[in-house]
């Protein structure tokens, strides 16, 4: 059940995230929001299974960065959702360039905290 919330909330997140950041926009032949749930799916995914040992690797720069370095593995887990839901399944988001994904990985972490928060009360 903690799964399917996750998701849900990820990919609200996302969809938040594509209507304000520039450089961030559906694409594919479904409808936007089917868009939204399939990036929103792999990004939770590679959150549990990718995320923790590109954390690990990139540790020894996030020490010396005093954590900012994390958020260029963000960027990178987003853009890595997206390359291979639209590659895969033909449907996703298309990040234009580096810069609006790391704004967008930013808007979706600031936005799933604040719905994970919500949904603990």
């Amino acid at each position: 059940m903690r799964f399917m919330l996750n998701w849900l909330f990820t990919s609200i997140a996302i969809a938040i995230a594509t209507f304000l950041v520039p450089g961030i926009q559906p694409f594919g032949f479904a409808e936007t929001w089917v868009c939204f749930a399939f990036v929103g799916l792999f990004l939770n995914i590679f959150d549990s299974f990718v995320k923790p040992f590109l954390t690990v690797i990139s540790l020894p720069l996030t020490i010396i960065t005093l954590g900012i370095f994390q958020l260029v593995v963000n960027s990178f887990m987003l853009e890595l959702a997206s390359y291979l839901s639209v590659n895969l399944l033909g449907v996703g988001i298309s990040i234009a360039s580096f810069g609006s994904a790391f704004m967008g990985s930013i808007l979706v972490s600031i936005t799933r905290s604040i719905l994970d928060s919500i949904a603990e009360d």
